[in-house]
């Protein structure tokens, strides 16, 4: 995934401009409160951009937060906002990286979340390279929140090509690691109006063979 093609996404719009804003993520955070972690949970929030999930983590008791986006511009506009909102951000973590090449520490995550990244791996390689770092930063028995287009959904997201999928198809894709523990369909609406077909999905993880 390009790092200065996300960067000019988040230059030349503001956060409230871009298909997948939400005001507020009340399903994710549904999800982490009915598994009952404990406040400082280590909790990973891949592709977040300026999503205001971080907010409402913050707001909601978390303190171990770690925040990864290719986009520095769209770190720089989340950290900002809690600024604004006088928000403690002194215990995130913020990662300017590629999901698929950064350096995790091995089992270290108690939950990791992701809407709208992993449906923007199309090749096999970008998949395996992305599950290769799921597999290894979270811990056994961790939990990854995981949200793509349905298979009713659109082909493309900001342009680029994505993949659609149905349950069956993720877990084909995910492996006999991942355990399914909750699915929904979502109609998302755009800051414009239009209807976006989203998966929801929690998954815990088995550990390594």
């Amino acid at each position: 995934m390009s790092k200065n093609y996300w960067e000019e996404v988040y230059q030349s719009k503001q956060a409230d401009q871009v298909s997948w804003y939400q005001q507020y993520d009340h399903k994710t955070l549904e999800l982490i409160r009915f598994q009952n972690l404990l406040p400082d949970a280590k909790l990973i929030d891949v592709g977040s951009g300026a999503s205001l999930l971080i907010d409402q983590l913050i707001e909601a008791g978390y303190k171990n937060i770690h925040v990864l986006d290719l986009s520095e511009t769209a770190l720089k506009t989340t950290q900002a906002r809690l600024i604004e909102k006088n928000l403690d951000s002194s215990h995130i973590h913020w990662l300017v990286a590629d999901v698929c090449t950064v350096g995790l520490a091995a089992q270290f995550f108690d939950v990791w979340h992701d809407r709208a990244v992993f449906h923007f791996m199309v090749t096999e390689e970008q998949q395996a390279q992305y599950l290769k770092n799921v597999r290894h930063a979270l811990k056994s028995s961790g939990l990854m929140i995981l949200s793509t287009f349905a298979e009713d959904g659109p082909t493309q997201c900001s342009g680029l090509a994505v993949e659609r999928y149905s349950v069956e198809k993720l877990a084909q894709r995910l492996g006999g690691n991942f355990s399914l523990l909750h699915q929904a369909l979502e109609t998302h609406i755009t800051p414009w109006g239009a209807e976006q077909k989203f998966l929801n999905t929690m998954w815990q993880f088995k550990g390594q063979n």
